[in-house]
């Protein structure tokens, strides 16, 4: 699996188009550039579009991250309105091992604007933009500009962490305990409720970045792994319950027990390689579900013993990451280190082929995959050929249907015909994509980190692919 980060600083080139009138440059049509398959030509570079986003931001914060994690918050659930407000936690990448920190960031003014995905025509049939005069034009030009200025404000507050953080992950049920791997092969458990709430009640606590990296001890320092590891995950059902898991084929199980946690020191055996990620089922309380460089996924009952209910083969290569579907629990998906990945209905398991859909659209290795918290057939993919991909599965090929919005968006743009019809967006921009979470709170919002930094995104398609009544989410105990 790949997992490195080049261990230097990073910083982002802002690229601006240059301004030209159509009588200075002729028109040329826009087209789909396709990694892997399109090539750039002396003098031609990428561009983004940034119609193709209600919310696009980016921002670094030195050492690159490996892993973070988004924290629920008291903001309110659904939300809607822009700018934003979110809280994460992150872990650093850095070249020596006494410069790593745990960062808890608090980014506010997350600005964006709702998009059409068709443009709103009036009584006419004519564009409605085509139907102002030039001084509405004028005026909307200057909000454009405004809107496009404005610019997240970030404040953090770093703890010092010894070794790489490998994977971070906060408790679903109270978002200021978090949960760290380090390549060092220990395993922390972190109370950041004060750093949390100084963010909270500050606007300027941290701010771009300038405060000290503090000294706290961790509440639970485990070291009964015989290796580093990378999988780690919270129960959705049983607060404090964890699972790590390591690159030497083991799982242990975490209880909570009176402000802190016992270790079961018999690990969970079932693997021939190392252990690349967890997921708690979110229907059943005792099952989870592993994954394995060995190629395989195994389904676990913590009451059946320490051998797997179930495994079976799932991709020819490593298996390096796999998400339990929260809205339709039956379903498993699961990233290669070959660049695919599928999606299993876990009650045909035993019947035979369970596999739902496959798809071969990268053709480097899996790094994260996530199932949206608002839509059922939803998920987005990041990969190490440097995109992320948002997938709705539910979607099929219809040519009349696609004929009829190309007429109503006059579209110009070449579409490769053999995309997959399930693909619904390609984010590229950042380099070596690592890890990515949808915002539960925050319809449409991923947050993706990279060697080159974070990306805050929301594509402007998304939204007409959520239900307009959106599912009622569980109220978390949070830091505030």
């Amino acid at each position: 699996m790949v997992r490195s980060l080049n261990p230097k600083k990073s910083k982002r080139k802002n690229k601006k188009k240059a301004e030209a009138s159509s009588s200075e440059i002729p028109s040329i049509p826009t087209r789909v550039w396709q990694p892997g398959v399109d090539t750039l030509e002396d003098g031609e570079e990428l561009q983004c579009d940034p119609s193709a986003y209600n919310s696009l931001h980016g921002f670094h914060v030195g050492w690159p991250c490996l892993s973070f994690d988004i924290l629920a918050d008291k903001l309110g659930l659904n939300r809607t309105e822009f700018p934003h407000t979110l809280y994460m936690v992150a872990g650093t990448q850095a070249e020596k091992a006494a410069h790593n920190s745990i960062g808890l960031f608090k980014i506010t003014n997350v600005s964006g604007k709702r998009r059409d995905v068709v443009p709103k025509t009036v009584g006419n049939g004519e564009d409605a933009m085509e139907d102002e005069d030039d001084e509405d034009d004028s005026d909307s030009d200057e909000e454009s500009d405004d809107e496009a200025s404005k610019t997240p404000n970030i404040q953090v507050r770093r703890v010092a962490h010894h070794g790489c953080v490998n994977r971070i992950r906060a408790m679903p049920q109270n978002s200021h305990i978090c949960v760290s791997w380090a390549d060092s092969g220990h395993v922390q458990v972190w109370d950041m409720s004060s750093h949390l709430n100084a963010l909270a009640e500050s606007e300027t606590e941290g701010k771009d970045g300038t405060a000290p990296v503090l000294n706290q001890a961790p509440l639970v320092n485990f070291s009964g792994h015989k290796d580093e590891g990378y999988a780690i995950d919270w129960s959705p059902a049983t607060a404090g319950r964890l699972l790590s898991g390591d690159c030497k084929s083991m799982i242990h199980l975490w209880q909570p027990a009176s402000g802190s946690w016992t270790v079961d020191p018999v690990p969970f055996a079932g693997h021939t390689a190392s252990v690349e990620d967890l997921q708690w089922s979110p229907a059943e309380e005792n099952v989870f579900a592993s994954c394995s460089v060995d190629g395989s996924v195994a389904v676990w009952d913590i009451r059946l013993g320490k051998s797997p209910a179930l495994s079976f083969k799932a991709h020819n290569a490593d298996v390096n990451v796999i998400s339990w579907n929260r809205l339709a629990s039956c379903m498993l998906a699961s990233g290669s280190d070959d660049g695919t990945f599928s999606i299993r209905d876990l009650r045909l398991i035993k019947g035979g082929d369970a596999v739902v859909a496959h798809f071969e659209y990268h053709k480097h290795p899996i790094t994260s995959i996530e199932w949206s918290a608002h839509e059922a057939s939803t998920l987005a993919v990041t990969s190490s050929d440097h995109q992320l991909t948002i997938w709705d599965l539910s979607l099929e090929k219809d040519e009349e249907e696609e004929a009829e919005f190309k007429a109503q968006t006059k579209e110009q743009v070449n579409t490769p015909q053999d995309l997959p019809p399930q693909l619904l967006f390609v984010h590229q921009g950042q380099k070596d994509l690592k890890e990515l979470h949808w915002h539960n709170q925050i319809p449409g919002m991923i947050i993706s980190t990279a060697g080159d930094g974070f990306n805050i995104l929301m594509p402007y398609n998304i939204q007409n692919t959520l239900p307009s009544e959106l599912p009622a989410l569980k109220t978390p105990q949070v830091f505030v």
